[in-house]
């Protein structure tokens, strides 16, 4: 399959051809459109290696998230930084190329945290290798953790290594009913104190939390919060996680506002939830996109186009010049030949 997978990259480099990376497709709704002739990386599958009690695992980038997550719940583990799925093939490779991780993402950490290293093939169909199985495992730039968010715009993933954590012993949920001011607030104060929150989302006057840990913790949490015990609640998350809430079913273009948790009510047109302790906004809106963009930087964040919507104004928050010379750098490094999902990233290349 390596084999195989080399000999397109290079004919590709060859003749200027440029390759869109697809492993399940699941995650192809995300970023700039795929362009290019497909390079399927979908039957580079298989858990190549898992020590539950070192809390690691190394998996070819082709597995599906559903055989990983399988095996770590009979091992009383999980992936901490709960992997949105978006479609029932999901794979390791898109996950980790996505860099999207979902509510308990403030609490535990993103994507990136937990990769230890990963195997690649640039764009010269050169195999690479960073990182290890081990967290102490870097002398210099962490290219393993650059892979995280990329998109496959610097190279082909071949396997990943993840660390991995115990589930919680117990979990709950409670909700209560505030506006979004007060929502903001309480989510502020509460992650000041030693509360064992993991998840946190506001919609439509409802604010829901997720307490997980040991079973006196949560019972002391929810002493102290008071709040309606919410029945079922592990749909409600997953249900948040995969956006197949009702909040997401709307056809309006759906943006994701990155900004600090403090900041005030985004004053935009459209309707909003909130999660992660109010530093993500999703946004339901058909405003102009340069109002959105110049709310999210006012607040000191940015703005991405999801899903739906227009493209060619761009996907993601533009990069100042100094930072786009950085990453053209990177990517010139990596992928010489430029064919590896071209503008998928960046609208400049």
């Amino acid at each position: 399959m390596i084999t195989e997978l080399i000999e397109k990259i290079q004919h590709a480099a060859a003749h200027s051809q440029t390759l869109a990376i697809r492993g399940s497709g699941s995650k192809a709704f995300y970023g700039g459109e795929l362009q290019g002739a497909t390079l399927d990386v979908a039957a580079h599958h298989g858990i190549v290696d898992y020590a539950p009690s070192e809390l690691v695992l190394t998996a070819r980038a082709g597995t599906p998230l559903s055989e990983i997550e399988q095996l770590l719940r009979e091992h009383n583990q999980m992936l901490a930084f709960e992997p949105p799925y978006f479609g029932s093939h999901a794979t390791l490779g898109g996950c980790v190329a996505s860099g999207l991780s979902g509510p308990r993402r403030p609490y535990s950490g993103a994507v990136r945290d937990f990769v230890l290293g990963v195997g690649m093939l640039d764009g010269r169909g050169q195999q690479l290798k960073f990182g290890g199985q081990v967290m102490k495992n870097v002398a210099g730039y962490d290219v393993s953790r650059l892979m995280s968010g990329s998109l496959g715009t610097l190279g082909v993933l071949l396997d990943v290594s993840l660390k991995v954590l115990p589930l919680p012993a117990a979990a709950l949920s409670l909700r209560f009913a505030y506006d979004i001011q007060a929502a903001i607030r309480r989510m502020n104060a509460w992650a000041g104190q030693a509360l064992p929150l993991s998840a946190t989302c506001w919609q439509d006057g409802q604010l829901t939390i997720r307490l997980e840990g040991t079973q006196r913790a949560i019972q002391a949490a929810r002493e102290k919060l008071g709040g309606e015990l919410v029945a079922d609640d592990t749909t409600f998350w997953r249900d948040i996680r995969e956006q197949r809430a009702a909040f997401f079913l709307s056809p309006l273009p759906l943006w994701r506002l990155s900004v600090p948790s403090t900041a005030a009510t985004l004053m935009l047109q459209g309707t909003q939830l909130i999660e992660w302790g109010g530093a993500l906004r999703w946004l339901l809106s058909d405003a102009v996109p340069g109002t959105i963009r110049d709310a999210a930087a006012a607040a000191g964040g940015q703005a991405t186009l999801f899903r739906g919507g227009d493209k060619h104004s761009g996907v993601y928050h533009p990069l100042p010049p100094a930072l786009l010379a950085i990453q053209r750098r990177i990517k010139n490094n990596f992928d010489p030949h430029g064919i590896f999902n071209p503008r998928r990233l960046f609208r400049e290349f």
